[in-house]
């Protein structure tokens, strides 16, 4: 059957709406007839709730005309209803009363009239059952959280049978256990029981908008870091006290998206799982950025650390400016292309930080800067002595500042340390699975960034101007066949750590 709506808004214009609201749980639109129908020009229809509105009917439309409704009729009607909501079907009752122009119980002006004045007396019409089936994507999304160790509490203002029924099918609740509370069982509930309840698995079903901002009240105070989805006015307070707050796009209020911190533009369920990939893929590549950066820093802390521990025997192998070619020249570029590295295909499968980890811990700081750190000054700092050694060192003493020997000596010292920062940013790729699993040649900013960092190094080496500044000079074919060997060994030495790291875990 079609229906023409504008036919019928004017065969039976609409005068007044008296708005739902979750604690009526419907809402009535109030029009004008133009035939009389029961001997009266004015109809209200009613919509909402089943059992709200069966509740306020003392009618029920059988056939053509309308009769007393019995208790055997309201049995048959919530059968109806409980049967459709096994099948995940939302489902509305429909009521009508009409109203007499003269009706001295009304007051005389339409605009003062109230649901509490309107909604009684009503007669049933029917019940209607819609499908609003879950996206194909949201199970697998919801697989995923659950991977993820991320818990899915559904909050809702749809029948307890209805909200179950959905919640199995996309995978939210499991056992046979899980527990659907509803709006009235939720008011009768302390704050201790609401948060066992919340320790299963469990769906609320009819809550009103306070109940949904005391259950977000309650998985916080249990340490939680809580995510909240909403699209109408009355999800704002939860949307506001979340600690992320999530409004709908297209079909969001605009008071929800104000009180959210992000809005799906597409409403859909499966894109905050893939925010939630990418955040852990942000994050993990900004600890590898931070890590990668930090190697660099021991040996150029390091060499006035040498410097002043041999009280001034051992000349400063870097001098300033060599310091400031690797921090800005060969260091930033691959290490950029570190943020651009793609997540790990389990990051899903990793459990949620603690609330109280930070990013800079003590596995960044004793993997950057001792283990990484040290590998790359032990093979600067044999640069170095190399080229010393090559020039009758230590019967001879170490190169002092400002001769020509000592420039390439701190030359060799700087490319020890950007020779040992190719190897490393390979390294830094990854925690504990392989490079070569990952693929070598497979970021390709990283690859772009080792070529740009060998060209720098190359131009400060052997360009005169360049030397002047960077107080380099160029070196010779025994230096290059120390260096070139550099970045597999340092890749080589961090692969057999990994893979020692790997069998652990098996």
């Amino acid at each position: 059957m079609i229906i023409d709506l504008d036919k019928l808004n004017s065969q039976y214009p609409r005068i007044l709406e008296l708005p739902f609201e979750s604690r009526r749980k419907r809402m009535t639109t109030i029009h004008q007839l133009k035939d009389s129908f029961e001997g009266n020009q004015r109809i209200a229809f009613v919509k909402g709730s089943p059992k709200e509105v069966m509740e306020l009917c003392n009618r029920c439309f059988k056939g053509s005309k309308a009769c007393p409704i019995s208790e055997e009729d309201r049995i048959n009607i919530m059968k109806a209803n409980d049967m459709y909501a096994r099948e995940g079907l939302r489902v509305l009752a429909v009521a009508y009363r009409t109203i007499a122009h003269n009706d001295k119980k009304l007051p005389s002006s339409i605009r003062e009239y109230t649901p509490e004045l309107i909604e009684q007396d009503l007669t049933f019409l029917g019940l209607i059952a819609m499908q609003d089936p879950p996206r194909s994507e949201v199970k697998e999304a919801v697989e995923l959280c659950h991977s993820a160790g991320i818990k899915i509490v559904m909050i809702t203002g749809d029948y307890g049978l209805t909200a179950e029924s959905i919640a199995r099918k996309i995978g939210i609740i499991k056992s046979d256990t899980a527990r659907i509370v509803s709006g009235t069982e939720l008011s009768k509930m302390n704050d201790q029981e609401l948060k066992n309840v919340l320790e299963g698995e469990v769906v609320f079903a009819r809550m009103a908008p306070d109940q949904k901002y005391r259950i977000v009240c309650a998985l916080q105070e249990m340490g939680n870091i809580v995510a909240v989805t909403g699209d109408g006015v009355n999800d704002s307070p939860a949307l506001k006290k979340a600690d992320i707050g999530v409004a709908m796009g297209i079909t969001g209020t605009d008071v929800a998206k104000e009180a959210a911190d992000m809005i799906l533009t597409d409403d859909n369920f499966a894109s905050i799982v893939r925010a939630i990939e990418e955040g852990r893929a942000v994050y993990n590549n900004i600890r590898k950025f931070l890590r990668y950066i930090f190697d660099s820093n021991t040996p150029e802390a390091a060499a006035p650390a040498l410097y002043l521990l041999s009280g001034g025997l051992v000349p400063m192998p870097l001098t300033i400016m060599q310091i400031l070619t690797i921090d800005i020249g060969t260091d930033m570029i691959p290490a950029l292309g570190l943020g651009a590295e793609h997540p790990k295909d389990n990051i899903m499968n990793q459990p949620p930080r603690r609330i109280d980890e930070r990013l800079l811990n003590k596995k960044v700081i004793l993997v950057g800067f001792i283990w990484y750190g040290l590998i790359i000054t032990l093979f600067a700092l044999g640069g170095y002595f190399l080229v010393n050694y090559l020039n009758g060192w230590p019967h001879n003493p170490l190169a002092p500042e400002g001769t020509a020997l000592y420039n390439e000596a701190t030359t060799m010292m700087l490319v020890g340390v950007v020779f040992s920062q190719m190897g490393m940013v390979m390294n830094n790729r990854t925690e504990k699975e392989s490079v070569f699993k990952r693929g070598i040649f497979s970021n390709h900013y990283i690859n772009l960034g080792l070529v740009i960092e060998f060209v720098i190094l190359l131009a400060v080496v052997y360009i005169p101007f360049l030397n002047g500044i960077f107080n380099t000079a160029p070196i010779g074919l025994i230096e290059w066949l120390y260096a070139l060997p550099i970045p597999f060994i340092v890749f080589g030495i961090e692969e057999l750590r990994k893979k020692i790291l790997r069998n652990k875990d098996k």
